[in-house]
């Protein structure tokens, strides 16, 4: 994991959640942060930029980005029959000068 990914599940852990993958592959992509609380799993994309120009470091995630996502989350829930009949939720964790801010709406879903 690199630091903003390292953060950001920090950041999750402290909160209640559980990482159950960091940096997994399925599908042929990679799946930055996989976590579950309760009866909620959540596929994170982790993006970190270090200053303020240039934008947000969601505004990183584009189409092509949430469609790899996607496939990767269902390939990786396919080998997993045990998760099934969980909620399913997709984030980005943008993390930025050390701070992270979760993006539930970020265009994943």
């Amino acid at each position: 994991m690199n630091a903003g990914e390292r953060r950001a599940a920090r950041h999750y852990r402290l909160r209640g959640w559980t990482l159950l993958a960091a940096n997994a592959h399925a599908g042929g992509y990679e799946l930055d942060l996989v976590l579950r609380r309760g009866r909620r799993l959540v596929f994170c994309e982790v993006k970190e930029k270090r200053g303020d120009g240039f934008g947000s470091p969601a505004e990183m995630v584009d189409a092509e980005k949430r469609r790899r996502v996607r496939r990767a989350a269902a390939a990786w829930l396919a080998g997993r029959p045990e998760l099934a009949g969980l909620t399913i939720a997709f984030e980005v964790a943008a993390v930025r000068g050390g701070r992270v801010r979760r993006l539930p709406d970020a265009g994943l879903d």
